[in-house]
């Protein structure tokens, strides 16, 4: 069978798993920057508490392999009473991952602006919620986008494992297509092109796109 007989063959199983990885990652990401901002900033809170919590949370999941976690979310959970579909124990699985990973991105972005900047905004009477938004958080996003760029293609391929949790991502389908037909080369093959194409024309043109456009919205460029 040559390859473009098998894509025909194939193509529609391959398309719905490349599909399922999209929204995956998409929510993935979504809930990671969500967690990431909160918990890097909860890093640097004052309330030694509030401090406490958030780095339990990073070093947890730093800390343990994403893949146990998985296991945990979607087989360990139900145990207590707490059962997730597949689809919703991946993503969470994902995002909380690299969410922590990410919140020491955000932790060292923000340390990392000049410590004039805090001094000229605590000098004209800037309240700490308006200091952070308008004259820290901007240029702690101009720091931590490129490290965030490798992050999110490290996300991308993460949801891989959802797979194992039966989750019919782009990898699960690969390994059913494999499995049917033996064709592992092409299989294993056109998911890794695939998985390719996402990060290196959509996340990496995205995140270059951003990080000229807050270079520019600062008078970086």
């Amino acid at each position: 069978m040559s390859y473009f007989e098998f894509l025909v063959a194939h193509g529609d199983l391959l398309l719905s798993g490349t599909l399922v990885t999209a929204m995956l990652a998409a929510v993935s990401i979504a809930l990671a920057i969500v967690l990431a901002l909160t918990a890097g900033l909860m890093r640097l809170a004052p309330a030694g508490p509030v401090r406490w919590v958030a780095t339990v949370y990073i070093e947890f999941f730093r800390g343990t392999s994403l893949l146990v976690q998985l296991y945990w979310i979607f087989f360990v959970l139900p145990l207590f009473g707490l059962s997730l579909d597949k689809f919703t124990a991946g993503f969470i699985g994902v995002g909380m991952n690299l969410g922590a990973y990410g919140a020491e991105l955000v932790r060292g972005a923000i340390l990392s602006v000049p410590k004039g900047q805090w001094e000229a905004a605590l000098a004209i009477n800037m309240s700490p919620l308006t200091r952070m938004r308008r004259i820290i958080l901007p240029q702690a996003l101009v720091i931590m986008l490129p490290p965030w760029g490798n992050l999110l293609i490290e996300l991308l391929k993460g949801t891989a494992l959802v797979s194992l949790i039966s989750v019919a991502d782009l990898t699960f389908q690969a390994k059913q297509i494999n499995a049917t037909t033996f064709m592992s080369a092409k299989a294993f093959g056109t998911a890794l092109i695939i998985y390719y194409v996402m990060a290196r024309f959509i996340i990496t043109p995205l995140m270059r796109w951003l990080e000229r456009s807050m270079a520019r919205k600062l008078g970086r460029a």
